[in-house]
């Protein structure tokens, strides 16, 4: 691992948003890591600490509008911008060889039709999709660790593929009947103000939204078919949560012929128990209010004796496992350093 005394330096775009925001939180903590420049849209010219005040006394970055030329001094990005946006500047970056960490969903499906159907957008960088790697470190470690542009993972597949790839990768469940149902606190749609994320809209309420065509879907499903090698297909609702932050998710499963819950918890405790960031709680159901403000996922699962279907419950934070904090769980695995590092306060 990398001595505390050697530093990188890390610029961020889209350091005005709340994953942005949150990145520079905890990029501001980290013994390795020196901030450089923050980079904004509308927010140009302002300081950091006059949109966020709870991080006065802690730095004096203005936020500036972007040019390549900024970053000359910086090992590593944060994109942190909408989707559509860091696809057009990412290969600049990477022939200046910088290593990227883009926190949108342009690089996470390796099918620049399935971008399209998803996104509706032209994918302009298809030929890196194959190229980037898709950052969950509790599948593919070695790969993050050599990766020059890593695609952060959404919040909502985060708190679904953990929980799932176990039992799929040991052949517990069926891979085709797989329902999912995820709630997420506001903050998940960004900063940018809308009528339906008012408070007056959502408190007191809950909703389905992007029933069937979400761009999450996708996500959900290629990762785990290749990371099992299996046809993966899955239902998945999502919902908005009263909350300002979190995200729960609700996992139903058909177990295989003759599988016990004594495999199933076996195949959870041998897959998580060097895993730092996931607290598995075996029967014990998790609520949100224990994750929020961390890097943890909690995981926790019920058998229906009645049904034979296998109940499976997960609580991340929407802005830190995922996203900021697993971007930065993912830049100390790149960098060597200890992949804890400034995510346990």
């Amino acid at each position: 691992m990398q001595s505390a005394k050697r530093k990188i330096t890390v610029s961020i775009l889209g350091a005005s948003g709340y994953s942005g925001a949150m990145a520079l939180r905890i990029l501001l903590r980290h013994p390795g890591v020196t901030v450089d420049k923050v980079f904004g849209t509308t927010s140009v010219g302002e300081t950091v600490s006059s949109m966020y005040p709870s991080l006065r006394g802690l730095t004096d970055k203005v936020y500036e509008e972007y040019t390549a030329d900024k970053t000359a001094n910086s090992d590593i990005l944060f994109l942190a911008l909408p989707a559509g946006h860091a696809m057009k500047v990412v290969p600049e970056m990477l022939q200046s060889r910088k290593k990227v960490i883009d926190l949108s969903g342009d690089f996470r499906l390796k099918e620049s039709s399935l971008y399209k159907e998803y996104y509706k957008e032209t994918h302009v960088s298809e030929d890196l999709l194959d190229s980037a790697c898709y950052g969950l470190p509790e599948l593919s470690r070695a790969a993050i660790a050599d990766s020059q542009l890593l695609s952060n993972p959404g919040c909502y597949p985060t708190s679904s593929i953990i929980p799932l790839a176990p039992l799929l990768k040991n052949g517990l469940i069926e891979p085709n009947d797989i329902s999912i149902s995820s709630l997420s606190g506001v903050s998940g749609a960004g900063r940018k103000s809308t009528m339906d994320l008012s408070f007056a809209e959502v408190d007191g309420s809950v909703k389905a939204y992007r029933v069937g065509d979400h761009q999450h879907i996708p996500e959900i499903e290629s990762v785990l078919s290749e990371y099992t090698g299996q046809h993966i297909s899955v239902n998945f609702v999502p919902h908005l949560l009263p909350a300002v932050r979190g995200i729960y998710t609700t996992m139903f499963v058909t177990p295989k012929k003759n599988i016990s819950p004594r495999q199933i918890g076996e195949a959870f405790e041998d897959a998580f128990k060097d895993e730092p960031f996931v607290r598995y709680l075996g029967n014990e159901i998790p609520e949100l209010k224990n994750v929020v403000g961390s890097n943890f996922i909690d995981i926790g699962w019920k058998f229906d004796k009645r049904n034979g279907k296998l109940i499976v419950f997960s609580a991340i934070d929407n802005l830190i496992k995922g996203a900021a904090g697993q971007a930065v769980q993912n830049m100390n695995i790149m960098f060597e350093f200890d992949e804890k590092e400034a995510l346990i306060v």
